[in-house]
Parts: structure tokens; C-alpha cells; sequence
């Protein structure tokens, strides 16, 4: 058990140090620092694996005053790399908690800074990027520190890492999915699970034979980290499936489908993380707020000579949001329209999805 007021530093790539208090396991780690701007919802950002490998920034200024509980996780075994706050509370106190942040964190492995600034933190990463970062007790001589961290080279089989390693079943009645792992996040199964669906969860490396051998009536393809040009197989995939089966795309899900029909795609500054993103949907100019998690992006130029139209964009970046093939039952958002945490404005985009299936098989004469 670590002493109380115990101190550990944030050494930034570019030679920044934050000095604060340490919680959460007591190891050295390095990753890429990241920040969100969600005012609650710590337990699931922190599960969520499209942060596998990253160190969490929250710019809200408490967290951790509700606990961790047992309905709110996104992943079982959370591989973010280390988390950071301004205040870390100490005292958790709500009808769902079952253990502290603290406890939280030092069984999963994971270490956490507290009583740093947050906003100065938020402001270099806004300025000049996301970038490799390192939490490590006081004590080593800190040039050493300084050079390793910028010799460390980040891994990049992020979805490796994360994605099933065998097929699942969630059985349901209705219709029949198969859900690409490329990171999923629970709240997907469970927004699936609410519309009856049976569904069958498998890993990143399934090929287009073995889907066209499930004869599913869609597929859904998941959230997850990292960069879409390191999954490069899962394009044959889609290529192979997406004028056979309706097919719905979420974040890196979305990335792959659009790099498949002819898309690029291309790091952001700092990308979007957080619960507050305006959406516009093209068509109708609705907006919705929306919850996001994501480094990378589609280029918008890149579409124009494809068979993809954009159907969302970003308000405030203009970044594409939203794709939706011309010609094939197929379309993907960038955004979270599961929202766990978040507001629930897109979840109608999962009725979509079934109705999509749904005069898919009529027009196959399937019913």
C-alpha cells in the first residue's frame, strides 16, 4: 500500500514536468497523453479501449466522487495507461459505488496523478498535439527519464490487443449480426441486445469467407484504438461483405469502412474526446450533441471520388462525421451514437440500422 501524499511527476515529451500526488497502482508508465472534456462518466472513458495505450486527461476538475460501479463498465479489463486529474476524490458516495476510484485503479493496474494543472496540461496538448508522455515516481535522474521517454517508441497493434481472440455468442431472437471486435465497447452489445438482436462477437481478423459463411442479416463494425492504417486487413474484409450484408460502422469502425471504398484518413492536432460534440446530419440539419473518442479522422477531400457520400460533419472543425455508401445498404458515424457516457441524441441511428436490414431482406425476398 503506498503512503498518502506520496508524489509523482508528468514528464511531457517536449521536457514539460508536472509535479502532483500519486493514486491508482504504483508503477512507471509511458503513453500517449490525451485529454477529455466529459464533465462525468470516468468509469466508462477509462474502460473504453479505444484508449488503449493512452494516458487520460480529464478536464473536469473533480473525479471520482461517485465510485466505480458495476453497471458502467465498457470493457472488463481497462488498458488505458495511466490517468490524470486535478482533484482526485477521496470520499465516493452514491447508491451505486462499490470501491474508489483508488481501489479501482490500483486492481487494474493502472496509475493515476492528481493535483497537477489540468488546464495548463490541456493547453500545451491544444497547442502542440498529442504527444508521448511518462507518470513515474521521483527519483531517477531525470535527463535519463527525458531521454528514454523520447527513444520510446509507441506500440501500433493496438486492436491486437484489444480485439476478441475467439468468437462469442450474445443470443437474442431478431435479427442476426455479427459484431467486428475492433474494441468494442459494451454499450454497443447492449444498445443491440435492447432491439432483440441474436449476436455473435468476433475478432479483428475474421476474413469476408468466414462472415459470407454466418450469413448474418448485417454486420456491425466497432469503435477502437489506435490508427486505421494499422488494421489493414480488415479492408479486404469489408470490400469483400459490404454489398452482401447491411453494414454499420462506429469510430474506427467508420475509419476502416470509408478507407475501404477509397477513403484516406489522417491524424488530428488532439482529436475529439468527450460528450459535447455538435453534429450536423447534412440532410435535415439536425444537430445532436454527440460523444466522441477519436485521434484520428476521414479526410474530406478524399471522398469525392468514391461511392461514399458525408452525411454528418463536426460543427465546430467541419471534420466528416458521418458516410453513407450510394449505391450499397452500408454507412458508418465517427461519433458514439451509443453514448455510454454521453447524451443519447443518436442512439436512432441503431433503428436505422435495423430498418436498413429490415428492407434489405424484404428486397431479397428473405422474409
Amino acid at each position: 500500500m503506498k503512503e498518502d501524499n506520496m508524489k509523482r511527476l508528468l514528464i511531457l515529451e517536449d521536457g514539460t514536468i508536472f509535479e502532483g500526488t500519486a493514486f491508482g497502482a504504483d508503477i512507471d508508465v509511458t503513453g500517449e497523453v490525451v485529454f477529455s472534456t466529459g464533465m462525468t462518466g470516468y468509469q466508462e472513458s477509462i474502460t473504453d479501449q479505444s484508449y488503449n495505450g493512452q494516458i487520460l486527461t480529464f478536464t473536469y476538475p473533480l473525479v471520482g466522487n461517485y465510485g466505480i460501479n458495476r453497471d458502467d463498465y465498457e470493457s472488463i479489463v481497462p488498458t488505458c495507461k495511466g490517468v490524470i486529474v486535478r482533484e482526485h476524490a477521496r470520499l465516493a458516495s452514491n447508491w451505486r459505488n462499490q470501491l474508489s476510484l483508488d481501489e479501482f485503479l490500483q486492481r487494474k493496474n493502472i496509475p493515476g496523478i492528481s493535483g497537477i494543472d489540468t488546464r495548463a496540461l490541456t493547453r500545451i496538448i491544444r497547442k502542440h498535439g498529442t504527444m508521448k508522455a511518462t507518470l513515474v515516481n521521483p527519483g531517477d535522474e531525470l535527463k535519463h527519464i527525458k531521454d528514454q521517454l523520447r527513444a520510446t517508441v509507441l506500440p501500433t497493434n493496438q486492436v491486437a490487443q484489444v480485439s476478441t481472440k475467439t468468437a462469442y455468442p450474445s443470443p437474442g431472437t431478431g435479427r442476426s449480426i455479427v459484431v467486428v471486435d475492433f474494441g468494442l465497447k459494451h454499450s454497443i452489445l447492449r444498445e443491440l441486445s435492447k432491439r432483440e438482436c441474436n449476436l455473435t462477437i468476433v475478432p479483428h481478423t475474421i476474413t469476408a469467407e468466414e462472415i459470407i459463411d454466418m450469413n448474418p442479416d448485417g454486420v456491425m463494425l466497432t469503435n477502437g484504438p489506435g490508427n486505421p492504417t494499422d488494421v489493414p486487413q480488415a479492408l479486404d474484409m469489408i470490400r469483400g461483405i459490404q454489398d452482401k450484408f447491411p453494414i454499420f460502422g462506429i469510430c474506427l469502425g467508420h475509419q476502416l469502412f470509408a478507407m475501404a471504398n477509397g477513403a484516406t484518413t489522417s491524424k488530428m492536432k488532439f482529436g475529439h474526446r468527450g460528450f459535447n460534440h455538435a453534429v450536423r446530419e447534412i440532410a435535415t440539419g439536425r444537430v445532436d450533441f454527440t460523444s466522441q473518442n477519436h485521434g484520428f479522422a476521414v479526410d474530406s477531400d478524399s471522398i469525392d471520388k468514391t461511392d461514399l457520400m458525408v452525411t454528418h460533419i463536426e460543427i465546430n472543425d467541419l471534420s466528416v462525421e458521418g458516410v453513407r455508401h450510394k449505391y450499397l445498404p452500408a454507412f458508418s458515424v465517427q461519433f458514439h451514437p451509443d453514448a455510454a457516457p454521453g447524451p443519447h441524441d443518436a442512439d436512432y441511428l441503431f433503428d436505422e440500422f435495423m430498418e436498413m436490414i429490415d428492407a434489405n431482406k424484404n428486397e431479397k425476398g428473405d422474409f
